[in-house]
């Protein structure tokens, strides 16, 4: 076993193949590079198809929303890219009108489903409209809320329409009272872990720039607060992740290639 960073940005170049060096040195081996654009969803693919243990999503998310979605879909064919997303809603910034981030977000629920690809969810100050695109458009099968950062009553309704929970290093801080309380009634077969990086770093690297190598700490934290060993957390995280986005065969096809 190994850890599993479900969900971080890595940078291409040079700096890119560091992160990943630096993320195996550290027991770190398998890393799902986030698209937030179509531009940036290209970079993450071609990145993905470099080197061993890393994966890519396509989408755009709510930020760039008015971009619209136009070549996504193509990218869903290659076999390293393995979701749609980050896609959803973001309410606390509004870089896109929520009209149209509506109408992104449920461009994208619509691909995961005809696909039978995972969904990557960002929801940021929009949980009740979050929910109700999701039971209008249909939950895909496979669907993950990154970088939690509800409460309890947040959590229930997600695990209440069959999504996992990934939590990235605020589970860490002194204030992330609220995730240790809705990691507590997540059940272990819904539960990932990410670093979300370059953004939010886990104690004790807070306000550095995040990297995949530190997903641990986040994995320490989430064993605190549900009172399990660390190893459990290790195994149990790799192995949601290996099932959600069917990561074995993944490998298989990238080896075909």
């Amino acid at each position: 076993m190994a850890w599993t960073d479900q969900h971080c940005h890595l940078e291409v170049g040079d700096a890119g193949a560091s992160q990943v060096a630096e993320a195996r040195a550290a027991g770190v081996t398998r890393m799902v590079s986030v698209g937030c654009d179509l531009a940036q969803s290209q970079q993450m693919a071609e990145l993905a198809a470099m080197y061993d243990g890393v994966y890519a999503t396509a989408g755009v998310h709510p930020h760039d929303a008015q971009h619209g979605i136009a070549g996504i879909e193509a990218l869903l064919d290659l076999p390293q890219v393995v979701a749609v997303g980050e896609a959803g809603l973001d309410y606390f910034y509004e870089h896109s009108p929520r009209d149209v981030q509506a109408d992104v977000f449920a461009a994208q629920i619509a691909l995961a489903n005809q696909r039978s690809l995972p969904l990557v969810i960002h929801s940021r100050d929009a949980w009740d409209d979050t929910f109700a695109m999701l039971d209008r458009e249909g939950v895909p099968d496979r669907t993950v809320f990154h970088c939690f950062t509800g409460g309890p009553d947040e959590a229930t309704e997600v695990l209440n329409r069959g999504a996992l929970l990934s939590f990235s290093g605020i589970i860490s801080f002194p204030s992330g009272e609220s995730l240790r309380q809705a990691v507590a009634i997540c059940p272990l077969d819904r539960l990932l872990v990410e670093t979300d990086s370059p953004y939010l770093a886990p104690v004790p690297h807070r306000g550095k720039p995040n990297q995949p190598a530190w997903v641990r700490l986040v994995g320490e934290a989430v064993a605190a607060a549900v009172g399990r060993p660390v190893a459990e957390i290790e195994a149990v995280t790799w192995q949601n992740a290996n099932r959600f986005y069917d990561l074995d065969e993944v490998d298989a096809a990238k080896a075909a290639r």
